[in-house]
């Protein structure tokens, strides 16, 4: 996260600012081996509602790659085979089913549907077109020779239908190997149809090959690895606590007060500057000096006492400008500077100073206290309440880094074939959510929203996050295989509430929900919540500061 100096700046010099430098209370620790940005959040919190219905076409509409089909049938009966509740139909003969394992926790399965299938199917066809087709000549319900019908309605159409109702008839019964391991919406009838069409008129018979993705394993590359972890867990000493709620009391004090020019002096930290920055690089050879795009600024707002956040040694060269005065002077970006291509920069800065500004802050005592924080009578009060705040603050982020690291390690650990249709289902979830944030804060119009929702920018977002949504699919397969390895259990009431609670949520914000999928969604995340509880419990955990 690159930060401005002061709100309201319009320039776009965040090459002064460095991402270690600008890290907010809530970033308050992070782990030695960095977690993906955000997973354990998504883990908790937004699953429940990322994907389950976000108003935007791409989403709602669009199937996904792997999930096409070659024809309007297929689509029906893909679904349809996986029901765990669906009725299967009785066949009058019996299919011949192979499974062919394939990469990427694929099953193939061809299927050999003999000719006493094909025919029954057939009749069946025909009985159904006499009764819906008026054939002229012949009165409703009487019997129409079998050469009339198949002319009148066309031997073409005859057969499309009679293959049609062969899938639907048999795909039940050759899923039945896959039940329970099949993957929502992932059945695949690869054999064109155009295909079975020939296959079934020259030979009376058929066959077919279906895809489909099943629940992958999880290989554990040490067994019972997660045992007995150990973590380390790095605390960030530079905010801590008590110099949060300082800042955060300086900043409600500063809140109150008001600018004023200064007309008799140099900067002094504590002021507040307008600036005109630019700046290039320094080399001997004159022809590679090259300017420096990011720290160009316009009348760039720079509060002071946020030096320490800046390029080292920005905020001592300009102590003591005035105002309209122009100062040259060179700096050198150090080798841990966030922006890789300018670590061990030597950089010419240009920096005008176009307007000083001093704070004239009201005393800082107990008359104050209920516009700093309303309630308070006392300072004292003020100090204590923002000092819990910020230690609870402390707390949360204390332990969502330690779920991080636990997270992360359980990735490390762990062996997984993911399927193209998981990975993709967990894709669109995580960038369901994202969508769900910027709506939130930015309120995108439709135009925007649809843009952003394409079919475009979600295989971008797909392709370009593909190992941070792998890793996150591992940590999620790899906790829930603790959970079964250990026995452990979500209550029915805590299931209940939090469900009520997320449909709550969805009619709060007017969006379209699915309430098993919801439930469904929910369940993962107790049972993400308890496996890490038991984790903790159970591992060596080192908190150590840096």
């Amino acid at each position: 996260m690159v930060m401005e100096l002061c709100i309201g700046s319009s320039s776009s010099a965040t090459v002064l600012f460095n991402q270690h430098s600008s890290r907010t209370f809530l970033c308050l620790v992070r782990t030695i081996s960095v977690p993906l940005s955000d997973h354990l959040l998504q883990f908790k919190k937004n699953r429940a509602s990322a994907s389950l219905s976000l108003g935007l076409p791409f989403f709602q509409q669009t199937p996904s790659r792997s999930r096409r089909c070659s024809s309007p049938f297929v689509a029906s009966a893909s679904s349809s085979s996986v029901a765990a509740d669906g009725e299967i139909d009785q066949l009058p003969a019996s299919i011949e089913v192979t499974e062919t394992q394939q990469p990427n926790s694929r099953v193939k399965l061809t299927v050999e549907v003999p000719s006493a299938i094909c025919d029954d199917c057939y009749s069946r066809i025909l009985k159904e077109f006499m009764k819906q087709s008026k054939v002229p000549g012949f009165r409703p319900g009487k019997q129409v020779p079998e050469s009339i019908l198949v002319n009148y309605v066309g031997k073409k159409n005859v057969q499309k239908a009679t293959v049609e109702s062969i899938l639907k008839r048999t795909l039940p019964h050759a899923m039945s190997s896959v039940t329970g391991r099949a993957l929502r919406d992932s059945v695949q009838i690869v054999t064109k149809f155009s295909d079975m069409e020939q296959a079934y008129s020259s030979l009376d018979s058929l066959s077919y090959d279906v895809i489909v993705d099943v629940a992958p394993e999880v290989k554990w590359i040490k067994e019972n690895g997660y045992k007995n972890l150990k973590i380390v867990v790095e605390i960030d000493t530079d905010i801590g606590a008590q110099k949060a709620s300082e800042k955060e009391l300086r900043r409600r004090h500063k809140s109150l007060g008001s600018l004023k020019i200064v007309t008799d002096r140099g900067l002094q930290v504590g002021d507040v500057a307008v600036l005109d920055i630019s700046a290039t690089t320094i080399d001997q050879v004159e022809s590679n000096v090259q300017k420096i795009p990011s720290a160009e600024s316009k009348g760039f707002h720079f509060d002071t006492e946020d030096g320490d956040k800046v390029l080292p040694g920005f905020l001592d060269k300009l102590v003591g400008i005035q105002r309209g005065e122009t100062k040259p002077f060179p700096l050198v970006f150090p080798e841990t500077w966030t922006q890789e291509n300018l670590r061990g920069v030597h950089a010419e800065f240009t920096v005008e100073c176009k307007e000083l500004f001093f704070r004239d802050l009201p005393e800082l005592d107990d008359s104050l206290a209920d516009r700093l924080l309303p309630g308070c009578t006392t300072l004292e009060q003020v100090k204590e309440s923002l000092l819990q705040k910020c230690l609870e603050v402390e707390q949360t982020a204390k332990e969502q880094a330690t779920d991080n690291a636990i997270l992360d390690q359980l990735c490390k650990m762990v062996e997984i074939d993911i399927p193209q249709s998981l990975f993709e289902e967990q894709g669109r979830q995580l960038y369901g959510a994202k969508l769900l944030q910027i709506q939130a804060n930015m309120k995108l119009n439709d135009q925007q929203l649809a843009s952003l929702s394409s079919q475009k920018a979600v295989y971008e977002y797909l392709e370009n996050q593909r190992e941070n949504i792998t890793n996150v699919i591992k940590q999620n397969l790899a906790v829930g295989d603790i959970f079964k390895r250990e026995n452990l259990q979500v209550s029915t009431a805590e299931l209940i509430k939090e469900v009520g609670n997320s449909i709550s949520e969805f009619k709060r914000q007017n969006q379209e929900y699915d309430e098993d999928r919801v439930r469904e969604q929910v369940q993962e995340i107790l049972e993400g919540a308890k496996v890490l509880e038991w984790l903790r419990e159970h591992s060596e955990i080192q908190y150590i500061t840096r």
